[in-house]
């Protein structure tokens, strides 16, 4: 027997459509990054870039669990002294909504070449509408 290994061009890309409403926010990130990469997939392979196009709607209503809400923070550097950004979930959402989500996801998927060319076909939009009806996305229930 020889081992299967998926190439480029055998790869069938279609759409997926997550809602986000009133779902944890890890769950849905899980659920997205295992798309993207092609987890989902029977040929799957670590190397060849497998992974499907996801849409994720009302990201603006993702839940938190616990005490994240008021506890969690997400720092990051603007590179002058002194300006370390400190911001939490409840103004990421007033700012950018999508932010969390986008953020999360992008955490799963690797960090090189192949990730960034996964986190392209990654769509995230805050309300409940999107332009990609036309791809005619398969809609994605988490368990």
């Amino acid at each position: 027997m020889k081992t299967f290994s998926a190439k480029a061009q055998d790869i069938e890309r279609k759409w997926y459509v997550i809602d986000a409403a009133d779902k944890v926010l890890g769950q849905v990130a899980v659920q997205a990054a295992n798309i993207l990469r092609g987890k989902n997939k029977t040929i799957f392979t670590p190397h060849t870039d497998c992974g499907d196009y996801v849409v994720i709607v009302n990201a603006d209503k993702v839940l938190l669990t616990g005490n994240k809400e008021r506890a969690k923070i997400y720092t990051r550097y603007t590179g002058y002294v002194g300006n370390q950004v400190v911001l939490t979930p409840a103004r990421i959402r007033r700012t950018k909504p999508t932010y969390m989500l986008e953020h999360a996801v992008l955490g799963m998927v690797p960090h090189t070449r192949q990730g960034r060319a996964q986190a392209v076909r990654l769509k995230v939009y805050a309300g409940d509408q999107h332009p990609h009806a036309a791809q005619n996305p398969t809609p994605v229930t988490l368990s």
